[in-house]
């Protein structure tokens, strides 16, 4: 016998080979093309190339295995607070930039336009970060921050800071700067966010941090230099180049601009206390900081600092319906993958049928999830109809809570296709399980999204009569949907807070039905509505998708011309 021969591998399934995240994905391009970004798909083949190359995936890896390290001193003891990335990190975020992940939309505005967006642009922008978060989703939150960031800052008048001379433009070049200097010497500026602190959380009216006008005269209110004190818990990407910051001044809380650097060329006074070691999102470096009479400048109307950032929170919260779009279709593309490539009691994974049902079941989940974070995309496209501001005002929170929360467990199921293979961190699937809980927590957990889609309702009734309208076109096609329908309107005429979870994920489990039965193939809108609105426990593979139309299900969810065989039995050693 060879004493080697323990080392043969064969039933292993080798790691996806180069793909493009953006030809492999029909739900993706199909959503492109029908929320009116076709100019964009060269663009986005392009980066869904790129972003399917194995190195560029092995960046992705690389960032998270080797976590950023804070350098609070410099080696003769001056205080530079700076935050020490991997270069693969680098690598991903030149990606973004390029792709103009950060700023599409608002680069494109013309002059005068108050940055209102090209045609499909928010769109491209959408279908681009649904690639991303594929690769790195740690990478998402300085792209989001700069992007709403950017939108925010267009209506600066100039003051202690110019805005459109100074800050924006660097905010939306495409020629990413990692470099740690004064803005005025770099070529691109990144934006971060700075308003959670240990007392208050998402309670942001319990912020205690201090502004004071440093004018001799007492001269305060918009556009005027203030200096801080006070801390933040949560202080994201803190090597930005400036942030948005929560502060109580003398007209209540406001917000405010504070760069990395002061305008005189000396290193502002926010120091970092610690970095966060986190569950997951391990790449993108977060930090607990203090304001040591730090240099800030005030944006936006004085006492009106939430109310801005709130302006802010649409933007981003939709990008957390993307980035966990990202993670589950990602998920369920290793899943299939794996199964394709994998043999059990005499078959493929593939070809067994409870198998093949649960991987349907979750093929569901994701093109739904695809299609409702490309229509929401959409709709900020369309900025003038009040259909599509009912759809970003009232739906974006419903559609933030359900398919952040669903994410989490669809990615336990896709694990769970693995085995044991699938729980050890060689492999792909332990890193988007732990990505998968932070887009339910950041910009506002479940209980705030869902109180929101009740006070949107409240605030906007003729744009929710128009919501209403729309959805009502779907009547009568499944009794499912009906009775859903029926539901959910009693719950938002009498609106409860114990029942406003039940609210929102029937809003959003309705727009991605009708989405569905609009524009998808006939087995997926029926799957899924039999699936998710039929009763069933919404378990993957618990009964909810009819037997009779997985086939065509799983033939959509992933090509089989990129589904590999099982590894060759080899005699190489893997160590």
């Amino acid at each position: 016998m060879d004493r080697f021969s323990t080392h043969d591998v064969d039933n292993q399934v080798d790691p996806l080979p180069d793909y493009s995240l953006f030809a492999t994905d029909d739900a993706l391009r199909e959503g492109v093309q029908r929320e009116g970004a076709a100019a964009h798909v060269p663009a986005l083949e392009a980066h869904g190339a790129w972003l399917g190359l194995a190195s560029t995936r092995d960046a992705g890896r690389l960032a998270n295995r080797h976590p950023p390290e804070l350098l609070a001193f410099d080696t003769v003891g001056r205080r530079v607070d700076q935050i020490d990335c991997h270069p693969a990190w680098t690598t991903l975020l030149t990606g973004i930039w390029k792709q103009g992940l950060h700023a599409g939309p608002w680069a494109m505005a013309g002059e005068g336009s108050e940055g209102a967006s090209g045609p499909g642009s928010h769109v491209a922008r959408i279908a681009g970060y649904l690639m991303q978060g594929q690769v790195e989703a740690g990478t998402l939150c300085p792209t989001t921050m700069t992007f709403a960031a950017s939108a925010v800052l267009d209506n600066e008048p100039a003051g202690a800071i110019d805005f459109a001379r100074d800050w924006l433009p660097a905010m939306r070049s495409t020629d990413f700067d990692p470099s740690d200097q004064p803005i005025t010497q770099k070529r691109s500026a990144l934006i971060g966010m700075g308003l959670t602190e240990k007392q208050g959380g998402s309670d942001l009216r319990d912020t205690r941090t201090r502004a004071a006008p440093l004018h001799p005269s007492g001269t305060h209110g918009r556009g005027q230099a203030y200096r801080l004190v006070g801390h933040k818990w949560f202080y994201s990407v803190p090597q930005s180049d400036a942030h948005l910051v929560l502060a109580q001044a003398e007209s209540g809380l406001c917000c405010f601009f504070v760069p990395r650097w002061r305008p005189d060329g000396t290193r502002n006074a926010v120091h970092i206390q610690r970095l966060k070691d986190k569950l997951g999102n391990r790449s993108n470096p977060s930090a607990e900081v203090e304001f040591c009479d730090a240099w800030g400048v005030m944006v936006g109307e004085p006492g009106r600092g939430l109310q801005l950032l709130l302006t802010m929170a649409t933007l981003t919260r939709l990008d957390c319906v993307a980035g966990s779009a990202a993670l589950l279709r990602q998920a369920v593309v290793q899943a299939v993958h794996h199964c394709a490539g994998r043999r059990a009691f005499g078959a493929r994974l593939l070809d067994q049928p409870l198998m093949r049902h649960v991987l349907a079941d979750l093929a569901l989940e994701s093109e739904a999830a695809t299609a409702l974070a490309l229509r929401l995309a959409g709709a900020f496209d369309r900025p003038d109809d009040l259909l599509e501001r009912a759809i970003r005002r009232i739906v974006t929170p419903a559609a933030k809570y359900w398919v952040t929360k669903r994410t989490v467990a669809a990615i336990g199921e896709c694990l769970e296709t693995w085995g044991g293979n699938g729980y050890v961190e060689a492999g792909p699937m332990p890193r988007l399980f732990r990505e998968a809980p932070v887009n339910a927590i950041w910009e506002g957990s479940g209980n705030v999204m869902c109180l929101d889609v009740q006070r949107a309702i409240a605030r906007e009734p003729e744009s929710f009569a128009v919501l209403v309208a729309e959805l009502r076109n779907g009547v009568g096609i499944h009794a499912a949907y009906d009775r859903a329908l029926d539901e959910c309107l009693v719950l938002c005429a009498e609106p409860s807070p114990y029942q406003a979870r039940r609210a929102a994920s029937l809003l959003a489990l309705l727009l991605q039905s009708a989405i569905l039965m609009r524009h998808a193939p006939l087995p997926v809108s029926q799957a899924f509505i039999a699936a998710r609105l039929g009763g069933s426990s919404w378990l993957a593979g618990d009964g909810g998708v009819p037997e009779t139309l997985v086939d065509a299900i799983l033939a959509r969810a992933w090509p089989p011309s990129v589904a590999v065989a099982p590894a060759p039995m080899t005699t190489e050693d893997p160590a």
